[in-house]
């Protein structure tokens, strides 16, 4: 074992989160989105790998 905790699948498919995806998307399509990881982690609402230490 690498030591990881293992991660439990997040079903994307909602009517929700297919929005929240297409916005991301269409920020990174724009040219506006700098950070593609950190916002689909806030848009997921998951914390990024600094913030868990």
């Amino acid at each position: 074992m690498s030591g990881r905790k293992s991660q439990q699948p997040s079903d994307l498919t909602t009517p929700e989160d297919v929005q929240k995806g297409q916005q991301v998307y269409a920020r990174i399509a724009s040219g506006q989105c700098k950070d593609v990881t950190a916002e689909l982690n806030h848009a997921y609402g998951r914390s990024s790998k600094k913030e868990r230490g």
